[in-house]
Formats: structure tokens, sequence, C-alpha cells
């Protein structure tokens, strides 16, 4: 929740539309409300399936692993998956690193997107709050 807004805003910025994936309609619902709260004063176009058409959201929530806003860039969140990962210019796969079970999870989908051949690239937030490149596909 700290950090998908901030990616979303880059992402609004670059001019491109968003799909996050979450795990359940009430983790839609509360990424929603998050999404107009997260920060006063900013704003973020979003919607969810409870807000209409999707082709008019440059930010859609939602459970389904379809892509209803043509978005470019997908976000996994709450450990979700999708079968459409191809049809996006970028992926992101978001999970918290003080869970151990979301980093085991995350673990065993690196190497899952590793060995499908897909360009990744690792960031984690220090302590401070910034975010650090840690390694890519090739290990470095």
């Amino acid at each position: 929740e700290q950090a998908l807004p901030n990616l979303l805003e880059k992402t609004i910025n670059l001019g491109k539309r968003a799909l996050v994936l979450a795990g359940s309609e009430d983790r839609v619902e509360a990424l929603n409300a998050h999404l107009w709260t997260y920060q006063q004063g900013s704003w973020l176009p979003h919607g969810s399936n409870k807000d209409g058409d999707p082709l008019e959201q440059s930010i859609w929530l939602s459970v389904k692993d379809e892509n209803s806003n043509n978005a470019e860039f997908l976000f996994l969140t709450d450990g979700t998956g999708s079968m459409e990962m191809d049809n996006f210019e970028r992926c992101f796969v978001l999970f918290d690193g003080t869970i151990e079970t979301a980093v085991f999870d995350a673990r065993r989908d690196w190497k899952k997107y590793t060995d499908a051949g897909y360009e990744l690239t690792y960031w984690q937030q220090s302590s401070s709050g910034s975010w650090e490149k840690k390694l890519g596909h090739d290990g470095g």
C-alpha cells in the first residue's frame, strides 16, 4: 500500500494505463479507498467494478485477470498471478518483505519467471524509505 500509489503516479506520468490485480473484492475496495486518501492533495484517476466502464479508467482495480482498461502496466498484489503477463509492457509484483510467506512466494515466483525467460529486476525498500535495485535477471 505504501509503494503502489507512487508507482501508479509514475505510470500516469508516463502516459500509461495500469491494471492492479488484488486477491479479493474486499481488497480491491480497500485499495480503491486508499488511493483516494494516501496523500493529501494527490489525485490518481482510478476505479473498480463498482465505478462503471473500465475503459474510462487510467487505473483499473480488479480481481479478474483480464485487461479491461487496455493497460500497458500490470501490478500484481496480494500474491495474485496472471496468465496475461505477455500482453503488458511491464509487470510489477508487489509484496510485503516483512511477511515471511510473502517473501517465500516471491522467491518461488522469481524462479518461475526467470525460467520462463522474463527479464527481471528486483527493487527493495531501504530502512530510510528509498528504493535500491538489487539484481537483474542475469544475477548482476
